[in-house]
């Protein structure tokens, strides 16, 4: 199945799951993705899904996008419109008018590449109001950088890449076990280890210098009431102090 053809059921999954969330725990209110939220949710989407129908489709339910366009024809067709380039890095940059109507207001830019003596093109759009090329640039190429940052993050510190089940649905089912993992881990760094000396550790330090630290959980009739830690780790009070937190604001 084409990228293109996964976006729409995808979306429509986040939705779905978010809403369902949002009637199980009050707490996750903020994250509810009915259509008034819509306007503040930002999709950046890549080429593969970057075609016209997907986008006509996200800005039909009111989403904001920044995203690369599926057509490397038309990104020629739309450089040769461009009538000043900006540097980026080793690219340029240049505005040009909306190839088609989105049905709202987008600002579209093309990059140019030197790439083996010969221009490469692609463009790319967004609802964003933004002040500058470059910055929209720097925004849509954060989505690459968050997908290594994550996937180095599973590799490396849950262990992905080293484990293997030979049923299919058993291996789908462990890599959602390591998503869910990778979620949880994500929240507890942004929540108990924020302002802490652990505050630049990804899962890979967090799993192993500090998940590691043997302890006891003291638990009475359903609740936390106890946290103990091996008093001799160099670590231990430290994050002791880290986890009377996340509980506090779990």
């Amino acid at each position: 199945m084409p990228s293109s053809s996964c976006l729409q059921p995808a979306v429509q999954a986040v939705e779905i799951a978010f809403d369902l969330a949002l009637q199980t725990d009050r707490v996750l209110e903020t994250f509810d993705l009915a259509a008034a939220r819509r306007s503040r949710t930002l999709w950046r989407v890549d080429g593969g899904f970057g075609t016209d129908p997907n986008l006509h489709w996200l800005l039909g339910r009111n989403y904001q996008v920044i995203a690369k366009g599926f057509a490397g024809r038309r990104a020629k067709h739309l450089a040769d419109q461009v009538r000043r380039w900006i540097p980026y890095g080793d690219a340029w940059l240049g505005s040009v008018a909306s190839p088609i109507d989105y049905g709202r207001p987008v600002q579209v830019w093309v990059k140019r590449r030197l790439e083996k003596g010969q221009f490469r093109h692609s463009y790319y759009l967004t609802t964003l109001k933004l002040h500058s090329l470059s910055l929209a640039m720097q925004i849509y190429d954060q989505r690459g950088a968050a997908e290594v940052e994550q996937f180095r993050s599973d590799k490396q510190g849950l262990h992905l890449s080293m484990r293997r089940k030979q049923r299919f649905f058993a291996q789908k089912a462990l890599v959602l076990l390591t998503d869910l993992a990778h979620n949880l881990l994500a929240d507890f760094r942004h929540t108990a280890l924020i302002d802490s000396p652990f505050a630049g550790y990804a899962a890979k330090r967090i799993v192993r210098d500090l998940l590691a630290i043997e302890g006891n959980l003291i638990w009475h009739d359903g609740e936390l009431k106890r946290i103990e830690l091996h008093q001799d780790h160099p670590q231990a009070e430290k994050l002791l102090k880290c986890l009377v937190k996340y509980c506090q604001k779990g």
